[in-house]
């Protein structure tokens, strides 16, 4: 998977300067630029970003051998959407808990526990499916309890890597991380797809329980003295709900969470799509399942690169590449053949990266240290948690009506919010639609209201 924002909303101030309803809307007239890999020049994120590296690689030979498995098992789409959701179920359940409870912790001996309990699960799993006795049933036991570990270790890393390199380099960093896991998304998916068909799915388990020596080594590594202190919230009552009272205050928040709760729920179930396309409408296996995956993962490294280049984060950008997403969803969709559908997964990586880098980096720029854990369990819970709700009605819809039905469903959700809810912003920031010219070509962009007066010719 895996970056508020406004209409063009800047970055929050630090502390308890983080904005308010009235602040969202404002923005600067011109994004800052940085360098691309301007926080790999840190010691500890550098150590970070090169475990993950192995990790992620490992953690992509899995999600495709895990579906694949189940799909084998089943014969069934509704199978890999109900195995999508248990894994993703604890993040709906107890996501907030896991915020609260990362907000009272260090990050780093955290993310040490959660990591080793994911190996732990990766490695049952692999010798389950590779002495010949894995049921279905295990699968799901296997991903619920991967999900339990990801209740905590997501908040963690998320908030983690503003420890790693500060204030100033977080929303590089951000998209480094994201740029990290679509590289491994590249070579995963190739590697899982020729163990699968050359010596089983238990051989991808294993590669993926192994590859955790690498983080932990790299987070035993660190130096602690280097790390960006951040206040630890105190053990109390409430804390669960001042959370969701701080996020309630702050139309940049609340709003840019909910958009991205309709994209993860309804658009972002490619395990269900992808697989039901290569296997009932191309017929072609799991070679091309593998192909799908790692198209849009050069799209979404793409696009993971280019926002790092961004020195804002805008809810306008968020607005607009949710769009195309959910328009480019549709039109893949009706593609005719192999080729076509596999080729237009390249842009749909490219714009599912941005909602996600751009979403990621605002809102945490936008949240009080003190409150990170909390305001970025909520997001995730509600990014990642959504399958559950999502992912077997998705499969439901797609066995029942077709791969195409199901897929065009999930692009038109996804377009609907976008424009719902840009619109929505749009009101509580005071913008309007400027339509006009911009060096000989049409520009279509949202304004604040006085300016466009402003700007109106006298009567």
């Amino acid at each position: 998977m895996s970056t508020g924002p406004g209409a063009a909303s800047a970055p929050a101030p630090d502390g308890h300067d983080a904005p308010t309803a009235h602040d969202a809307p404002t923005a600067p007239d011109a994004p800052r630029r940085t360098s691309m890999f301007a926080s790999l020049k840190v010691r500890n994120y550098r150590l970070f970003f090169l475990g993950q590296v192995v990790s992620n690689i490992g953690t992509w030979m899995q999600r495709i051998a895990q579906d694949w498995l189940v799909l084998s098992l089943t014969g069934s789409s509704a199978a890999v959407g109900i195995t999508t959701a248990l894994q993703f179920l604890p993040m709906l359940l107890f996501g907030l808990y896991g915020g609260v409870l990362v907000d009272r912790l260090r990050k780093r001996p955290t993310l040490l526990v959660t990591q080793s309990a994911m190996a732990l699960t990766a490695l049952a799993l692999a010798a389950l499916t590779l002495s010949g006795h894995v049921e279905v049933w295990h699968v799901y036991v296997a991903a619920f309890a991967m999900g339990l570990a990801t209740v905590v270790d997501n908040p963690a890393r998320q908030s983690f890597v503003a420890e790693l390199v500060g204030r100033d380099q977080l929303q590089n960093a951000v998209s480094l991380n994201s740029a990290n896991f679509q590289s491994a998304r590249l070579v995963g998916p190739a590697v899982a797809g020729l163990m699968i068909t050359g010596v089983g799915t238990g051989w991808a388990f294993l590669a993926n329980g192994l590859s955790f020596v690498a983080p932990l080594s790299c987070l035993l590594l660190m130096r602690a003295r280097e790390l960006h202190a951040v206040q630890r919230a105190p053990r109390g009552k409430g804390q669960l709900r001042e959370g969701l009272h701080y996020v309630a205050g702050r139309p940049e928040l609340i709003w840019t969470i909910t958009l991205v709760g309709f994209i993860g729920t309804f658009g972002f179930n490619f395990p269900v799509f992808l697989s039901a396309f290569a296997d009932d409408v191309f017929d072609a296996g799991a070679g091309s399942y593998s192909l799908f995956n790692t198209l849009m993962a050069v799209g979404s490294l793409a696009g993971a690169l280019l926002a790092a280049r961004r020195g804002t984060a805008r809810l306008r950008v968020l607005i607009a590449a949710a769009l195309a997403f959910g328009v480019l969803e549709i039109v893949a969709a009706a593609a005719p053949g192999l080729w076509l559908f596999a080729l237009l997964m390249i842009p749909i990586g490219v714009f599912s990266m941005t909602v996600n880098v751009t979403a990621n980096t605002s809102i945490q720029m936008s949240t009080d240290p003190a409150m990170r854990g909390r305001v970025m369990a909520l997001y995730m819970m509600v990014f990642l948690g959504g399958s559950p709700v999502g992912a077997p009605i998705v499969g439901w819809v797609t066995d029942t009506y077709g791969a195409r039905v199901g897929f065009a469903a999930g692009g038109a959700v996804a377009a609907t919010a976008a424009l719902v809810i840009g619109l929505v912003l749009a009101r509580v920031g005071n913008l309007r639609l400027s339509v006009g010219w911009h060096r000989g070509h049409p520009q279509v962009r949202f304004v604040p209201r006085e300016r466009r007066e402003e700007l109106a010719p006298a009567a």
